[in-house]
């Protein structure tokens, strides 16, 4: 199987999967034998009519793993965010989001566009926190100049970093005491946990709602589950209606993340590990500056001091090894598809390319 992909240079880059180690993403993960047969033989309804057991089954399984009352299965996780906000804001509302954070900085400010909805970016401390003073400071007063501040939206990982829980929860309390509710963006929420030492449920105990991937590292070939209270779910079941994420027989997708829930979810740690030893070696190469900041998961992140990067991934392409940066930076997220072998691939072609 070929993928196309449109690099960092923008020139479609062709390769054959088996071939290379990519390290775009790890939404580039392909389904497992085990999670293709548990798709082929999900039980399925119509969710539309609320009857897929399969998707019925995931909801419950996600919502319950982070301690919240229900669950919605969404086909993307931009999509799980938007719902989420919608549901907790008004038209003409406005949120407190961290200006480094995807709500703010990678979803094409749909909630203003489409949704009516202020973001209100806030500087984000080197920890990727935010400072409960600059929170309290930004919410709006009884003004009819200003919006009406509702919702304060979080993140972790930010940036493949988990941001520490007393931090996290420090900003959420902060918000709680002016009256704001509380989302958290957690597309690799497991990460976060699995970096923290502690489980889901502590990690998403200071938010109302709560949005996990599964297409990055668990593998899946699509699907978020928002996650909070049964009257928010009902509001953010609305809302992807509104949006066309209603779908049919989504058992077949709900199946590869119960599948991932179970079988992958337990081998984060692994990605980890291997993403510790790339980065440690990637430190000794000359004309690399690598970050070796503590409460890093899957994520490598460095700067070139001699090359562009772009001249860099295109160096890489030839040793096997398929990446992308700009400017000075490049980030290499490590998945399950890649194996000890494969990160001394990489490590190998870093040095052949330079």
């Amino acid at each position: 199987m070929t993928n196309v992909y449109a690099g960092a240079s923008g020139a479609a880059v062709g390769h054959n999967h088996a071939d290379f180690v990519d390290l775009r993403s790890d939404t580039v993960t392909r389904p497992t034998p085990g999670m293709l047969a548990a798709m082929a033989g999900a039980e399925v309804g119509d969710d539309v009519y609320g009857d897929d057991p399969t998707a019925i089954a995931l909801e419950q399984k996600v919502a319950e793993t982070f301690g919240k009352e229900a669950g919605l299965f969404l086909p993307t996780g931009t999509q799980s965010n938007f719902c989420a906000l919608l549901a907790h804001c008004g038209r003409g509302e406005e949120v407190l989001v961290g200006r480094a954070y995807h709500v703010y900085s990678y979803e094409a400010k749909g909630a203003s566009v489409l949704g009516g909805i202020g973001l209100e970016p806030l500087d984000v401390a080197a920890d990727n926190g935010l400072e409960p003073e600059i929170v309290a400071k930004a919410v709006k007063g009884n003004d009819p100049h200003l919006p009406i501040t509702r919702l304060l939206s979080l993140e972790n990982t930010v940036s493949g970093k988990a941001v520490p829980l007393a931090r996290q929860e420090a900003a959420a309390a902060a918000a709680r005491d002016v009256g704001l509710s509380v989302h958290l963006d957690g597309a690799r929420a497991f990460n976060a946990a699995i970096a923290l030492g502690i489980d889901p449920k502590t990690l998403a105990r200071c938010a109302d709602s709560v949005s996990v991937c599964l297409s990055k590292g668990l593998g899946t070939p699509a699907g978020s589950v928002l996650c909070g209270s049964k009257s928010l779910i009902q509001k953010a079941h609305r809302y992807r209606k509104m949006l066309g994420g209603g779908m049919r027989q989504v058992g077949i997708l709900a199946a590869a993340g119960l599948y991932a829930l179970e079988h992958h979810a337990p081998n984060l740690a692994q990605d980890h590990q291997r993403a510790e030893k790339l980065r440690l070696a990637l430190s000794e190469i000359p004309g690399l500056s690598v970050d070796l900041s503590p409460l890093q998961t899957n994520m490598v992140l460095l700067q070139t001091r001699d090359v562009d990067a772009a001249s860099l991934v295109v160096a890489l392409k030839a040793q096997g090894v398929i990446a992308s940066g700009s400017g000075k930076n490049m980030r290499l997220v490590v998945h399950r598809d890649i194996n000890d072998d494969g990160i001394d691939r990489v490590i190998a072609g870093f040095r052949a390319s330079l």
